[in-house]
């Protein structure tokens, strides 16, 4: 009788830890998925502030730039793809059609000193320079989010209990190549 119970008594031993470390990475990954996920939603809540905000400041400059039609017109185009986006991917695509036209009408209204002094659009440039550093922020985080997920499934067992939980890669929001480059100064 002490020859089996024994063996018994380590075989449960053994599944119990056993089982608590395949509980432990299973809900390792889950918690991992909804750290993207919260990330996630962090970025878009600052995305939304953004979109919110470029009707308003559109409205101010086309006071003074009634002619600049096609950069209000990008604008429209991209809150609307920005809107309409189903997945995290077309959102971050509409994002990226987005800023370049936002720096050209950032970049416009240099050409118009009394609209630079104009107090509601200085308050509206104030607040969108705050949503971007916001957004930047939160882009930072979700990106961190993804590469520690990443990083997870790509090991041994993390792709086993990624498979298990349904939990795929989640793709990185990053800065167009566009943005990346050096901004020409002349005098």
């Amino acid at each position: 009788m002490r020859k089996i119970i024994l063996p018994v008594i380590i075989i449960v031993i053994v599944g119990f830890f056993f089982g608590k470390w395949y509980i432990n990475e299973y809900n390792r990954v889950v918690a991992l998925q909804e750290n993207v996920k919260a990330a996630w939603a962090q970025v878009d809540s600052q995305l939304k502030r953004r979109y919110d905000l470029i009707p308003n400041l559109v409205e101010t400059v086309k006071g003074y730039a009634s002619h600049e039609k096609e950069i209000f017109t990008a604008i429209a185009r991209s809150r609307e793809a920005y809107v309409g986006a189903k997945t995290v991917k077309e959102k971050i695509d509409a994002t990226k059609e987005l800023e370049p036209v936002l720096a050209r009408l950032l970049a416009f209204t240099e050409a118009y000193p009394e609209l630079k002094a104009n107090e509601s659009f200085l308050k509206l440039q104030d607040s969108l320079e705050g949503t971007e550093n916001r957004i930047s922020v939160e882009r930072m985080r979700y990106n961190e989010a993804v590469r520690t997920l990443n990083t997870y499934i790509k090991t041994f067992f993390g792709s086993f209990f990624a498979t298990r939980a349904g939990v795929t890669m989640a793709e990185y929001f990053e800065v167009p190549e566009k943005e990346t480059a050096i901004p020409k100064v002349q005098f």
